[in-house]
């Protein structure tokens, strides 16, 4: 089980005791001057003289009870470092499970000690081990409510296999730590151990699981005395030579080599400012070694959101997230900030005439980014991030002369955050602004925004010893650029200004300026064993959040109700349970409601450690704004969803993991859905893991958007009925050498389909019955010829308008073999594989073998990547 796993489970933290459970402390020693060589043994005798603590108390599964097994440590510290011992007692130490994994992902048995160094409830700093030696570290933030598992310090730890179990010896460098300088200091203090074959967590300090709040139910640390805050001082330099290698293709002048070669150089730093604000730098970046994100065909009118994977962006995020929504899935993509935006891939693609090519970037090159975060003594959390992108131009060749064309302009970005703690922490607030400012110079880039702002204000505040808790957050948007750019900003799909049944807002083609607002209220009681939640949102019309943020929806206003029940004590055949019930309502600017349902859903985990998941949902009639693209609004008819999914033991070498779902309307053959994912993993010996992801979708819609023409003076949105299929697989192998040298493959074959018929065209958007929503072509008034549909609407012998072929067959290929060492702290080697294929013809027909395996005749794009970095600092 992933330590982010159980950390999130002990987020939820709450008391099953009458009374309130007393708080320990810890006194620590100082080492005056005695140096401890960390080999995982503690033979030197300042361990021996060290305040060794035990009386550990189980926390998971079974509360308040007696672990399994009981766990000792100490904690002793000098002016440069704080040492920790933890000896994890093992009557059968041949169980203890040693499955080793790369940093972050740590599996097995494991031990952790957390500092909340500000003794502010709130937040503190995790540094974790697995029995086999593999690191996690994390920080804990809004007690406890969010964890950081992107922050990587730099520390020291060894572990070793004793008779009586096994040890964990760290040194954690100050350095690495936010404190305030004082004469004696008082830390929050927890450790905790985790138990693999039983799955058993204990704790130190005991806590409850039904009480709201994490960090805030620590026991504490004194004992240090005199010791001053460290600021760090990193420079990482590094080189990268990269090879692309290609088929040969002769009429194509940047594709006739085959080969593409770059030699690269920049650095990162991480400089402490202050004991409390730290600066990370970036020039120049490279991210070659990350995984590409996986293949999708997207036929709706929202964005997808791809999780950043980038590690100059990941980390610390937490302190720059403003969220506009509530709860999770899509609702809680929504934010003043996507990172994803810097360096994404240039805005145009270049004109080209007959016989041209282009050579266009991949993406927009970041030429650099400083980011500042911190929070200080007195509760305020600071973070404050600048990038510059550069000018991209595509280079063109072909007939004549070659040359150039910008298709992203020079832009700067801005994001800053702040935020106060007030109340022991129980009360917060809050403010964030972003600006986009773009140098455009070219007429061609007219259409982007010149200027973009956003700002948000956010209030929490948690009352009755964190059992209730109120969110208030308002937020705005401004943008400005072109007549252009503006229209087009109010005729974006989303929005619809133009929709001819939009009567709140109006299409205004002389703006040069659009500004929105939205904001939520949401009231909760998250303490005990029962949960509730309601809420609402609402974004206008105007809302722009798209250059440096992200927004699905403007034009919403939306409210949420939520209950849930947890069985925290194990009971009959369970080992733990929740049941989850959710009511929701939308309606746009306009007062039209776009769509009501509600979903039961709930999760157990037996005592043999198979767990099993489901849910069900139900949705009224909908409308949709954005389906005819402009037009006006489509109702469609509701519908009915199940899924149901189950995991096989964790602990096994063999596991199994299978969801399935299917969802159908209420209008006979409108839509169908049904889709099959399968997870299987082998662990056949420690140092290495295989895990294949098989899935399968195959849905049916008979109301797919195709495109849209003209008919006399009226506008024809044309629709079909779609047959699409996808298949898709991912395979991962890990293979950890040590906990600093691993190798990792991903790949990913991917076929996607589909097959488009009964093609027809709106007549009566919102009419009662389905079928006089549209006429369907007939066959005297649809003719098809060389991959091109022809209508003869009045059936006078002559072609009205005509659409090409839509039917789609994608495939596509991606893979990545990443050898990573990090041959000293902070210091790492790169060696990168990266090959993909792709492909894609104008027939929607699906045939398993011949797709899949057709996949592999696609022609490949090699990368070739070699990334040397050297960690400099103190």
């Amino acid at each position: 089980m992933k330590i982010a796993s159980i950390l999130c489970m002990l987020a939820l933290a709450t008391s099953l005791y009458s009374q309130e459970i007393p708080k320990k402390n810890y006194v620590t020693k100082n080492l005056n001057e005695i140096n401890l060589s960390i080999d995982g043994k503690f033979d030197e005798p300042a361990w021996q003289t060290a305040n060794w603590e035990d009386h550990f108390i189980q926390h998971e599964p079974v509360e308040g009870a007696p672990p399994h097994q009981q766990t000792e440590f100490a904690v002793l510290y000098d002016e440069n470092n704080v040492y920790v011992a933890i000896k994890c007692l093992d009557t059968s130490p041949d169980s203890i499970s040693m499955r080793m994994t790369r940093r972050d992902v740590t599996d097995g048995d494991l031990v952790g000690i957390m500092f909340d160094t500000y003794n502010d409830k709130r937040t503190a700093f995790a540094f974790i081990v697995s029995a086999a030696g593999v690191k996690t570290d994390m920080v804990e933030v809004n007690d406890g409510e969010t964890e950081d598992n992107t922050w990587d310090p730099i520390w020291f730890v060894k572990t070793s296999l004793q008779d009586y179990g096994w040890n964990a010896e760290m040194r954690i460098p100050l350095t690495q730590l936010r404190f305030d300088e004082g004469v004696d200091q008082i830390w929050g203090l927890q450790v905790l151990r985790f138990i693999f074959r039983k799955e058993e967590l204990s704790s130190w300090q005991a806590m409850e699981r039904d009480k709201s709040g994490f960090v805030s139910q620590f026991g504490t640390m004194n004992g240090i005395k005199d010791i001053k805050p460290k600021n760090n001082l990193d420079i990482m330099p590094y080189v990268v030579a990269r090879t692309d290698r290609y088929e040969k293709d002769k009429s194509n002048p940047f594709l006739e080599s085959g080969k593409k070669n770059n030699v690269d150089v920049g650095f990162d730093a991480k400089i402490g400012l202050t004991n409390y604000l730290t600066m990370d730098l970036t020039v120049n970046p490279d991210f070659g070694q990350v995984e590409a994100d996986p293949s999708e065909v997207n036929l709706s009118t929202y964005e997808t959101f791809f999780e950043e994977k980038r590690p100059f962006f990941i980390e610390g995020k937490n302190i720059l997230t403003y969220k506009l929504n509530f709860g999770d899935g899509d609702l809680a993509y929504d934010g003043l900030f996507y990172s994803r935006r810097i360096g994404k891939k240039p805005a145009y693609y270049p004109e080209l005439t007959d016989g041209e090519y282009a050579d266009v970037p991949d993406a927009t090159r970041i030429l650099g980014a400083a980011k500042i975060t911190g929070k200080t003594k007195t509760g305020w959390s600071i973070g404050v991030l600048e990038s510059v992108t550069a000018k991209e131009k595509a280079e063109i060749k072909g007939i004549g002369e070659g040359r150039t064309q910008t298709v992203e302009p020079l832009t700067n970005y801005f994001v800053g955050r702040l935020q106060k703690d007030f109340n022991e922490g129980n009360t917060y607030l809050g403010g964030m602004v972003t600006a986009v400012n773009r140098s455009i110079n070219d007429q061609r880039l007219e259409y982007l925004h010149k200027e973009a702002y956003s700002g948000g204000l956010d209030f929490v505040h948690k009352w009755d010893n964190k059992k209730w808790e109120l969110d208030i957050s308002s937020y705005f948007s401004h943008v400005a650029s072109t007549k252009e750019a503006i229209t087009l900003t109010q005729k974006n799909y989303n929005r619809g200004f133009q929709r001819p049944d939009n009567d709140y807002k109006d299409l205004d083609t002389n703006r040069t300026s659009l500004s929105g607002q939205g904001g939520k209220v949401l009231l909760g009681e998250f303490d005990g064993n029962q949960k509730f939640m309601f809420a609402v949102s609402w974004k206008s019309p105007g809302l722009e959040l798209n250059d440096v943020g992200y927004l699905q929806s403007p034009d919403d206003i939306m409210e949420v109700f939520w209950t849930g029940y947890r069985f925290y004590k194990p009971f009959l055949i369970f080992r733990e349970a929740n049941l989850n019930l959710n009511q929701w309502v939308s309606w746009d600017w306009g007062g039209n409601m776009k769509y009501a349902g509600g979903n039961i859903n709930g999760y157990t985990q037996f005592k043999n450690y198979w767990s099993m998941f489901g849910s069900f949902n139900i949705s009224s009639t909908q409308r949709s704004n954005s389906l005819l693209r402009g037009g006006p609004a489509l109702k469609t008819p509701g519908y009915i969803n199940f899924n149901l999914g189950f995991n096989s033991n964790q602990q096994k070498k063999l596991t199994l993991n299978l969801s399935t779902g299917y969802n159908s309307s209420f209008e006979k053959d409108f839509s169908k859905n049904s889709r099959l994912y399968v997870g299987i993993g082998y662990r056949p010996i420690k140092t290495l893991s295989i895990n294949l992801s098989p899935g399968f979708n195959d849905s049916k819609t008979n109301l797919q958007y195709v495109t849209q023409s003209t008919y006399g003076n009226e506008t024809r949105y044309i629709f079909a009925h779609i047959d699409r299929k996808t298949l898709s697989m991912s395979v991962r192998i890990n293979y950890n050498i040590t906990p600093d040298l691993s190798i990792q493959y991903w790949g990913q074959p991917f076929v996607a389909t589909g097959k488009y018929s009964d093609f027809k065209h709106i007549t009566d958007s919102k009419a009662g019955n389905l079928e006089d929503r549209y006429h369907l072509y007939g066959s005297d008034q649809i003719s098809f010829n060389s991959d091109t549909y022809y209508i003869d609407e009045n059936r006078d012998n002559s072609n009205d308008y005509s659409f090409g072929k839509p039917d789609f067959n994608v495939k596509e290929f991606l893979s990545n073999l990443v050898l990573r060492w990090e041959y000293k702290p902070g210091s790492t080697l790169f060696l990168v594989w990266t090959q993909n294929r792709s492909g894609y013809v104008n027939d929607g027909s699906f045939n398993f073998s011949d797709d899949f395996s057709g996949i592999f005749d696609e022609k490949p794009y090699n990368i070739f990547l070699v990334k040397l970095s050297y960690r400099l600092g103190r």
